[in-house]
Order: structure tokens, then sequence, then C-alpha cells
């Protein structure tokens, strides 16, 4: 197995672990995590393709889709409530 996906298996142990934690201290590992899984993806895709690449955005995407939505609420200039 190659060094880029053998980190991409610690980073999901990771955010399973941060998943059970509960909800206030979720928040700084959770968008730690947020930030480093772009720079994760790119390093797979580049070592393994852009297939592999896509796939795993799509899975980024599913397991953030609730903080990525609230994001882009933001930048739109809106004032999304924070479950």
């Amino acid at each position: 197995m190659s060094l880029p996906i053998i980190a991409g298996c610690f980073w999901v142990l990771i955010a399973a672990v941060v998943a059970m934690l509960p909800m206030r201290m979720q928040y700084p590992p959770g968008i730690l995590l947020l930030l480093a899984a772009p720079i994760l993806l790119a390093w797979i895709g580049y070592a393994h393709g852009w297939w592999i690449f896509a796939a795993g955005l799509f899975a980024f995407v599913s397991m953030f889709r609730n903080p990525l939505a609230y994001f882009a609420r933001r930048l739109k200039g809106e004032r999304p409530e924070v479950p």
C-alpha cells in the first residue's frame, strides 16, 4: 500500500474517533480534518490518478456536507444558524 493511501486510512480513523466525541468537542479537530482533506486528496490523486481523487472527493463532500453548506452560505453573505 502506498504512503498516501496509508495516510488516508489514518485520516478516516481519526475522523471516526472525532465523530464519536460530544458535539462541542468536535469543532477544533473537525476543522483541522476539513482543512487537511483537500491536501490529502491531492496527494492521493497525484499518486494514483484522477478517478481515485474523484472518488475521494465524493466521499469527502458526503462526510462534510453540512459544514461545507454552512461555509457556502456564509460566503454568500447569509447568516445560517449553527446546529
